[in-house]
């Protein structure tokens, strides 16, 4: 099986948490355009396969934690804008373009901003794209201008389909690698080898959307010198 059917395969299985989870989840955050000023941390946060409109379940949790973690700062969100439909060909793409758009506006029009990347699920896929796809899956190729990097300070992903082929960001992203959370929980079949579907629901439950935010909160404090992946085992690395 190639790479790209193993990534397309695990995606299609990340719509099993999503549609379980849909009347859980709130309206998505304003978007950073709407702000007069700009803030300390603005997170860009792709949402996962069918989640309604806005930053999905665990992107809320990880921007309600992060803000917490973060006290006096201004911490602004806003959600990818695409489809996240089962159309992955055409979805996960269409994400990346408007994420790298986001984030490289952020940059042009906030260059104090600390920009903090994240995505679930298929979201996590979008940006993959833009952080750390060498070999151009889905024939995107647009990785976000290098400079770009110097402005984003963390990048926390959860259930990657990535993981599926071993394309973990921590490892595959010269750029991003060491500034990484790449989350799988326990054996989640969309991010690894395993067959527990529920998995893939349970990231706020799990822990690691808390895990995420700290990693991340100490990426803006400068006291973490690397990415970490967490694996099907659980174990960091």
């Amino acid at each position: 099986m190639t790479d790209q059917h193993t990534v397309r395969r695990a995606l299609l299985m990340s719509g099993i948490g999503a549609v379980a989870a849909a009347g859980l989840i709130g309206p998505g955050a304003a978007s950073a355009d709407a702000a007069d000023a700009c803030p300390d941390v603005q997170v860009v946060f792709a949402r996962g396969t069918a989640e309604p409109t806005g930053l999905g379940r665990v992107g809320e949790a990880f921007v309600d934690d992060l803000r917490d973690q973060l006290g006096g700062r201004t911490v602004t969100a806003s959600a990818v804008n695409y489809s996240a439909s089962y159309d992955f060909l055409q979805s996960a793409p269409a994400g990346a373009d408007d994420a790298s758009a986001q984030i490289q506006a952020t940059a042009a029009r906030c260059p104090d901003t600390r920009i903090v990347v994240g995505g679930y699920s298929q979201g996590a896929a979008v940006v993959d794209l833009i952080t750390g796809d060498p070999a151009a899956t889905f024939g995107f190729g647009r990785p976000m201008p290098a400079p770009v990097a110097d402005h984003v300070a963390a990048v926390a992903v959860f259930g990657n389909p990535a993981g599926r082929i071993g394309r973990i960001l921590t490892t595959s992203s010269p750029l991003y690698g060491a500034k990484t959370i790449d989350l799988c929980n326990g054996a989640d079949p969309v991010c690894s080898d395993g067959d527990d579907r529920p998995a893939h629901s349970h990231y706020v439950e799990s822990g690691m959307v808390t895990q995420a935010a700290d990693f991340v909160a100490s990426r803006l404090a400068g006291s973490v010198p690397a990415g970490v992946l967490v694996n099907a085992s659980g174990t960091a690395g």
